[in-house]
């Protein structure tokens, strides 16, 4: 395959470029995904008979190859980091497509990891080449556009599911096939109509740890513990407690794209104007209500109307999650940002490998408390934040850290 220096791609028409192939996979991503993830709870409690502890092993399982992500580490040494993105969305695809065919326990498990292990290496692989590609100055606002390219991807999707599911009394197993296979389509055409893009900075080809990242690695840690509640348990009450069905779900899922669409620009601009620091300090307040009010749902008894609108709130706070990446590539060496992405990716994840499945036995006696422990996770989050610097750098990377002094003349 062709390699095209960065410094020349924008010879190449506009569809060719870098910018258009992360477009391209951010459409293609949650095609398969988020699909996977609407159905996700209905399928397992219809068909599965899944209870609160089953759907948290199915998450444990599903977040065992982000643990792992630091072996991209090692693949990159063999494999191209476009070409390795590339592949790993097509596994993604193709796992979705047949997760349908295996509804059983040991099967469901199985074909999660499949699609994890292609979610999970894409995902690594494009924030690398995200922040590798963007230019700094133009990186809140672009990652801002390729969050509303997916979310409005998604929402066609979610609107078919809407439209078809009871008028042609549609299975899962159509619906698994088409979101799948149509990501795993896309991926083919990405690896082959595309060159491959070399970006100026080689990247290292080993782990990176630096003391001077630990407060991001500090704030992925929290992020991906918090992320598993919400994840694994919020669309699980929707279910389990209020009795949504596919359509219904499928519908709060759109209500939340459409709000992506709209305003994940509006935030990318946002961020660029007030900064991390301010960005992400709203983010963790506002999820400290919304999860502090998850728990009021049980306590209190409050409506279908009230979790509904929470659901919503929540996806547009994690949306403001893009400041995260941006603080990185202020703070980061260049060369850093391969084997930082899978390091973070991993220490995300580290909650999740065991959070899922104990916190799934602490559902069944109390789902109160699973959101008011989430509550607490956006608190330590939120004072981790205050650390960030109103401009951070290289050497600047906390409020602790002293501020870069000039070169001497």
């Amino acid at each position: 395959m062709r390699i095209v220096p960065l410094s020349e791609a924008r010879r190449l028409p506009l569809w060719q470029r870098p910018v258009a192939l992360l477009f391209l996979t951010a459409a293609a991503m949650p095609l398969a995904f988020n699909v996977w993830s609407a159905l996700l709870n209905n399928f397992v409690i219809e068909v599965a008979g899944f209870d609160g502890s089953d759907i948290g092993w199915l998450h444990t399982v599903r977040e065992i190859p982000g643990f792992l992500a630091v072996g991209v580490i090692a693949l990159i040494l063999f494999v191209r980091e476009q070409v390795l993105g590339l592949v790993a969305l097509l596994m993604l695809g193709v796992a979705t497509a047949i997760t349908a065919f295996f509804p059983s326990l040991g099967g469901i498990l199985t074909v999660t990891m499949l699609s994890s292990i292609g979610f999970h290496y894409y995902e690594t692989v494009n924030q690398s080449l995200q922040l590798q590609w963007l230019d700094r100055a133009r990186a809140p606002q672009m990652l801002g556009w390729i969050l509303s390219v997916g979310s409005g991807a998604t929402l066609i999707a979610y609107l078919c599911i809407i439209v078809t599911w009871k008028r042609f009394d549609l299975d899962y197993a159509t619906v698994y096939l088409a979101g799948g296979g149509i990501t795993a389509l896309l991926a083919i055409l990405a690896l082959f109509a595309y060159p491959q893009f070399e970006a100026p900075h080689p990247q290292v080809k080993r782990m990176v740890l630096r003391r001077r990242y630990w407060l991001y690695y500090a704030l992925q840690f929290m992020s991906g513990a918090r992320r598993q509640i919400f994840v694994v348990f919020a669309a699980f009450m929707m279910v389990e407690r209020f009795g949504f069905e596919v359509d219904d779900i499928t519908l709060l899922y759109s209500v939340t794209l459409v709000a992506n669409i709209v305003l994940a620009p509006a935030i990318g601009r946002f961020v660029t104007v007030a900064g991390e620091r301010r960005t992400l300090l709203i983010e963790y307040a506002g999820l400290m209500a919304i999860f502090a009010s998850y728990g009021g749902l049980y306590m209190f008894g409050w409506g279908v109307a009230v979790a509904a609108l929470l659901y919503i709130l929540d996806h547009i706070f994690f949306a403001m999650a893009l400041a995260l990446k941006t603080y990185f590539q202020k703070i980061a060496d260049p060369g850093d940002i391969a084997p930082t992405a899978a390091v973070a990716f991993t220490i995300n994840h580290i909650a999740a490998v065991f959070l899922p499945a104990a916190l799934g036995y602490l559902w069944l006696t109390s789902p109160a408390a699973v959101f008011l422990l989430a509550t607490g996770m956006a608190a330590t989050s939120f004072a981790l934040a205050l650390l960030i610097p109103r401009h951070p750098a290289p050497g600047h990377e906390t409020r602790l850290a002293p501020l870069p002094t000039a070169p001497a003349e």
